[in-house]
């Protein structure tokens, strides 16, 4: 069985997350441990880009790696863990941006006001967020995970449930909407976005 080797806590481990998975079902709370030191960094970026909020992101990511310890026992060892575990993620990102639908959005205030052109500087990473949550759930879904976790277009297809073809046409829609967003902000000058390069 192949495997990666991480430090965690200071201690050298060999075990891949099958391994993991199967001390976690064996009740070695090691298990849980390093399963969560592993991906918790990944699982909070994803959530706090799709929600834009820290304590949201906080509270998603918690409540993500709850959800699947108790269903480890429902995944396929034959299959990727991290897919798996993102999966979990990006739905309960979904249920709550739901949930969220019927609150007064941040954003709608803000892009109430121009961006000030004599600014020197932009906090482009501010802006971006922003206009991250302009878009569409499932095209911020898959420009997170593209462009932030550098994941490939069939994994990110495997996550969302969609084909890879999909996930293609979702990320260009994202990057011509965040760029037309930015623009209309002052943020960035026009810039058509270009085709997506391939990431299997």
């Amino acid at each position: 069985m192949s495997c990666r080797n991480v430090v965690v806590s200071e201690v050298f481990v060999t075990e891949d997350d099958a391994e993991l998975v199967r001390n976690c079902l064996n009740g070695r709370e090691s298990g849980l441990r390093q399963l969560t030191e592993r991906y918790q960094g990944m699982v909070f970026g994803i959530c706090y880009r799709m929600l834009g909020h820290r304590e949201d992101a906080e509270d998603v990511t918690q409540e993500t790696f709850l959800r699947a310890f108790r269903s480890l026992h429902r995944w396929d060892s034959t299959r990727p863990f991290k897919p798996w575990l993102l999966t979990i993620a990006v739905n309960r990102c979904r249920t709550l941006l739901g949930q969220r639908a019927r609150r007064p959005s941040t954003t709608e205030f803000v892009s109430q006001f121009p961006a000030n052109p004599d600014r020197p500087q932009h906090d482009l990473a501010e802006e971006l967020q922003l206009a991250l949550e302009t878009l569409r759930e499932n095209y911020r879904s898959c420009f997170i995970l593209f462009h932030h976790e550098e994941l490939g277009c069939a994994e990110i297809g495997e996550i969302l449930g969609c084909p890879e073809g999909t996930v293609k046409t979702w990320l260009y829609r994202a990057r011509r909407q965040l760029a037309d967003h930015l623009r209309r902000r002052g943020i960035t000058p026009h810039v058509e976005p270009k085709l997506l390069p391939t990431r299997n």
